[in-house]
């Protein structure tokens, strides 16, 4: 009986503490409300171009927060592993991208913002497969970084 009652009262105050926390589920569909109206680049032009071309897919035409975005980019790479005969079997890719932007009708501060990935390929027998190989993984990172870069560009635009 007792026991009874201590389950239910822990129970209901469970849920009174948890509908009252403040959680609320992000909805992604608001994080693309933004309109890139200028980019301004720096430092790896074939990723920026790559990065520029998959922004403007995420960001909607005719928005009320037109950005100006400027991104800079460094791309490193480094051996990952080699084998007994210190011959190089892998390399690790490290792309990072700084992106601030500007919104043009307010008067807020630039927004700063850093991401990071990384990436590794194998070394083939024949060059021209090993460098397939590294293109494909930088394009795999191009569409990753460009997914958080909007996600996170959306989500500053919706806290300020």
């Amino acid at each position: 009986m007792l026991k009874k009652k201590l389950i239910k009262l822990t129970f209901i105050s469970l849920i009174i503490l948890l509908n009252g926390c403040g959680f609320k589920v992000l909805d992604k569909s608001d994080a693309n409300n933004f309109s890139i109206k200028e980019i301004i680049m720096s430092g790896d032009k074939r990723i920026n171009y790559k990065i520029k071309n998959n922004l403007f897919i995420y960001s909607k035409q005719k928005r009320q927060n037109e950005i100006i975005l400027y991104l800079d980019t460094k791309k490193n790479k480094s051996i990952k592993e080699k084998n007994i005969k210190n011959e190089i079997t892998k390399y690790q890719i490290n792309l990072q991208v700084s992106v601030a932007f500007d919104l043009i009708n307010s008067k807020k501060d630039k927004q700063n913002m850093t991401f990071n990935i990384l990436g590794d390929y194998t070394v083939d027998k024949f060059h021209t497969k090993t460098l397939t190989n590294e293109k494909k993984l930088i394009d795999n990172l191009v569409e990753n970084i460009s997914e958080k870069i909007a996600f996170g560009i959306g989500t500053k635009i919706n806290d300020i």
